[in-house]
């Protein structure tokens, strides 16, 4: 068990390292408000079972559209990638295949960026099926 806790803790640094580098403003905050959005919509169905919405939308105001995307083209599966592995650390359950589409806003009434969920139901997946996302 020792190994693979040093594995995910070495994932989780290499993932922070690479995040750091993709985004120079407002990072964290992003990537835990994608989090967020996740958890906050969570529907505990049993003891064992939790589904957690399946398509997320980041929308980012334009410039930082641009910064973000002009810098790493796969910013989308990048994001797919952070709420996959956080659905599966918390055992939740997708309510059809995960997708994270990023769009450009000309404007939002509050801050950079805005995270929105909904669940579009195709079977259910468990959360460490894997990720399917368009490119962005």
């Amino acid at each position: 068990m020792g190994t693979l806790s040093r594995w995910e803790r070495t994932l989780e640094r290499w993932e922070s390292a690479l995040l750091d580098k993709v985004f120079r403003s407002d990072p964290v905050q992003l990537l835990d408000a994608l989090r967020r959005e996740c958890d906050d919509h969570a529907v505990v169905c049993s003891e064992s079972r939790v589904l957690v919405p399946n398509v997320y939308t980041v929308e980012l105001v334009g410039f930082v559209h641009d910064e973000l995307v002009g810098r790493r083209g796969e910013l989308g599966q990048e994001l797919t990638d952070v709420l996959d592995r956080h659905a599966e650390a918390n055992g939740y359950e997708w309510a059809g295949p995960l997708t994270v589409h990023v769009t450009k806003v000309r404007h939002l009434p509050v801050g950079r960026y805005r995270v929105v969920s909904n669940a579009r139901t195709q079977g259910i997946a468990p959360a460490h099926a894997g990720a399917v996302h368009p490119r962005a």
